[in-house]
């Protein structure tokens, strides 16, 4: 669902829409080029770097490359080196399908991507996290070369006091340890009053233990950490405050259960760092207004949630707080549209993908004017000499005028 189904939607998207995708937009004119053709021409970008991750290792690497390709790019694709069987995969697989002129796999680690990009593109698409976005960036920068990054952050999470705690629960549980937790979009930390929180952890622990049962390491549906490295990391930072649920590891099996902590500092380093993995802090608040003071004093994060009975607070988080994505009562699920754009804020990113978001991202849209070789006397008013009267008959032929505007 989160790798093959995802990229077969953007694929057959693209597919049912190219040929209105590509097509000129015509747009408003004025009464000066009344007589003009008006429109903007979509143009491939030219030579396309595609930089993805390890996480989602074939979604994350393809869907970008749906959008160049229906765009008219080239492409240099460069797989992750962690998720090293898809990379050899899709290295073995894409020359058989795509024409190798215009389409190539680039294979290695670090070393490898430094070189890549001391070339000159005419655009750059990574996704990863924030360090390495800032190399990507000064790296572009040296060539004018625009990019798009796809990073991540501190998620944040609001349980309510007025809401479905078994329901937000479950789906918190869900969007926090689907793939171990490793997803840029999970709920990295929770928000509750001090009222809630107790029934928030009995429905938690109930809750991982309907999804992976009394053994979480016995289940089939929970995946690993991807290496030794991001396990240590991981392992880590389950020192930090106190766990209630969960906390056993494996090192042989790269394995760490569905954790919960509490009594966690805000400055604990599993509070400063992108967790990206099976690991979730809940922190008290007294309030809403508390939880969106806490949420807006740290960086603009790729998501947030929100869970409440209440409309008037969903929608009060919604205006209160900046995020890339949102959901209220849910998580992960708005990614999932392809009719939504997907990217962050800030610290979380730059740039939007998904659907005819990916397609426009790797197009020039070209602004365009057609005018006749005649009908000069139309020019004069331009042309100087100048005169009071010219001056008005050009600001009435070009300017908008002022309507009513209405704030609701």
């Amino acid at each position: 669902m989160s790798e093959l189904s995802m990229v077969r939607n953007e694929i057959n998207l693209a597919l049912n829409n190219l040929s209105s995708w590509t097509k000129d937009e015509h747009v408003t004119k004025n009464m000066a080029t009344t007589f003009d053709s008006v429109f903007i021409r979509k143009h491939p970008l030219g030579v396309v770097l595609i930089i993805a991750p390890w996480n989602y290792p074939f979604q994350l690497t393809l869907i970008p490359l749906i959008g160049a390709i229906a765009a008219g790019n080239c492409v240099l694709l460069k797989p992750s080196e962690i998720s090293q069987n898809t990379e050899a995969l899709l290295s073995e697989l894409l020359p058989r399908y795509l024409d190798t002129g215009c389409y190539s796999v680039v294979c290695g680690g670090a070393q490898e991507t430094s070189q890549l990009l001391e070339n000159k593109f005419d655009y750059i698409f990574f996704t990863g996290n924030a360090f390495v976005g800032k190399i990507v960036m000064s790296a572009a920068a040296r060539h004018l070369t625009p990019v798009t990054l796809e990073l991540g952050g501190k998620n944040p999470c609001y349980v309510d006091d007025d809401c479905m705690i078994e329901n937000a629960a479950r789906r918190i549980a869900w969007s926090r340890f689907f793939n171990a937790g490793q997803t840029c979009i999970a709920p990295d930390y929770v928000l509750c009053s001090d009222r809630i929180k107790e029934k928030l952890l009995n429905a938690l622990q109930s809750t991982i233990q309907d999804f992976y049962g009394v053994d979480p390491k016995q289940s089939p549906d929970l995946g690993r950490i991807v290496n030794q490295k991001h396990f240590q990391r991981l392992s880590a930072l389950l020192k930090c405050g106190k766990i209630v649920i969960g906390g056993e590891t494996d090192e042989s099996e790269k394995y760490i259960s569905p954790t919960v902590l509490v009594d966690v500092n805000e400055t604990d380093s599993v509070m400063k760092e992108e967790i990206f993995g099976p690991i979730l802090p809940v922190l008290t608040v007294e309030s809403l207004n508390d939880a969106i003071m806490f949420i807006n004093k740290r960086e603009r994060p790729l998501a947030a949630y929100v869970y409440s009975s209440s409309n008037q607070t969903v929608n009060e988080f919604l205006d209160r707080t900046i995020s890339g994505g949102f959901c209220g009562n849910d998580g992960l699920m708005h990614s999932t549209l392809i009719s939504l754009p997907f990217g962050g804020i800030g610290e979380s990113g730059m740039g939007r993908y998904h659907g005819k978001f990916g397609f426009d991202t790797f197009s020039h849209h070209r602004a365009c004017l057609l005018r006749s070789a005649g009908r000069e006397k139309l020019n004069e008013i331009r042309y100087p000499p100048y005169s009071e009267k010219k001056l008005k008959l050009a600001l009435y032929a070009t300017e908008i005028k002022q309507g009513s505007c209405v704030l609701l």
